[in-house]
């Protein structure tokens, strides 16, 4: 049963919301900005008509969120006073309680995402490290549970490009998790949650793929990457672009393994303040038709260089990206010791026993760790 504080705590924390949210400007940007669809030649430029429904719809995202907070802060309200004329049971006191603190922490969340890049669709790569099979494996665990965080969440998840380990797993996979535009809870600010993911995951068990049953640590690294859309303006000098095709692999499908129609991108990429060079590649393979794993190769491009651009924007956070940049062995962002049952962040301590619960993409917990530490050194 909930305690005076607790419903104290609620009701502040739901106010304190509406202020840091300004909601009642929110309120009178939407009524403005919504009237401006309803103008008769709205939809005469379908391109400008669609960034404007895209501004009316984040505003009525942070309002609708707002007052799911608002409702169910005032029905845990009625509810205890329900509960002291036996009207309800001390169970649905209870369920009320974690309503409305699953409402305010998930807004809370939400409010921490405040950089430009935050809203865009997230890029996700994981590459195995050293320890073949064992490592492949869990390679492929982690592509399970941001799958698994992102149906949950109701994103959309494509795989781009995957390449399958030798004996089990996968050597690396590319994945778009997508926001789902039509919602209006949930499935959105993926690269804005998911940005916490960046860095070397480690994991420790006994490993199934030793005979004599010894304890394995294995390595894999996730790099993820804001998704660029048309509005989003990246050069890409052509003259610095080469192509060639291949045959996909994999079951299923007329065209596989029968006609070239998966793309590799190579980009001189030069360093606009040290004049290095390095190449970035990129293979494509999630269409049968090779023009439309062009377009996405080139629209995976420039989501690297927009990412590139802004780290460089971001080098005066040092402090902050360092612990998110470092790929390097050793130098692990997240352990995960299976026999111990438990799943560690070195960056926040964060801690769960748990390991089942995150390894179904149960990672909230970790994102809202590293946010709030990120925002706290900002």
């Amino acid at each position: 049963m909930i305690t005076q504080e607790q419903l104290k705590d609620v009701l502040e924390r739901a106010d304190a919301l509406a202020r840091y949210l300004d909601i009642d400007r929110k309120k009178i940007e939407f009524e403005e900005e919504d009237l401006r669809t309803q103008a008769p030649d709205f939809w005469e430029d379908p391109e400008r008509a669609r960034a404007q429904m895209k501004v009316v719809g984040e505003l009525k995202k942070w309002l609708d969120g707002y007052k799911e907070v608002r409702n169910a802060a005032d029905e845990l309200q009625l509810s205890l006073e329900f509960f002291r004329d036996e009207m309800l049971t001390e169970e649905e006191v209870d369920a009320a309680y974690a309503h409305a603190m699953e409402a305010i922490e998930s807004l809370e969340l939400k409010n921490m995402l405040r950089q430009e890049e935050d809203p865009m669709d997230a890029v996700l790569k994981i590459n195995s490290g050293a320890g073949g099979t064992e490592a492949q494996d869990w390679a492929q665990m982690l592509m399970r549970m941001y799958m698994r965080w992102a149906e949950k969440g109701g994103y959309k998840v494509t795989v781009v490009d995957i390449l399958e380990g030798d004996e089990a797993g996968i050597k690396s996979v590319t994945m778009q998790i997508e926001n789902n535009t039509n919602s209006t809870s949930g499935g959105d600010y993926a690269y804005g949650y998911l940005k916490s993911e960046n860095g070397v995951h480690r994991l420790v068990r006994v490993s199934p793929y030793n005979a004599q049953g010894k304890r394995m640590t294995s390595f894999a690294s996730v790099f993820v990457s804001p998704l660029v859309d048309d509005t989003i303006e990246v050069y890409v000098d052509p003259a610095r672009v080469s192509w060639d095709t291949f045959r996909s692999s994999g079951a299923g499908g007329q065209n596989v393994n029968k006609v070239e129609t998966g793309v590799r991108l190579r980009y001189m990429y030069q360093d606009p303040d040290t004049g290095e060079e390095e190449e970035i590649l990129i293979a494509n393979t999630e269409s049968r038709k090779q023009q439309q794993n062009r377009e996405n190769a080139m629209r995976l491009l420039k989501s690297q260089l927009y990412d590139r651009a802004m780290k460089k924007r971001m080098e005066a956070q040092a402090a902050i990206e360092a612990s998110k940049l470092k790929i390097e062995w050793g130098s692990q962002i997240r352990s995960y010791v299976f026999d111990d049952k438990r799943v560690k962040d070195h960056r926040t301590n964060f801690e769960t026993h748990n390991v089942d619960a995150v390894m179904d993409g149960k990672l909230d917990g970790f994102i809202k760790a590293y946010l709030m530490e990120f925002n706290k050194k900002e």
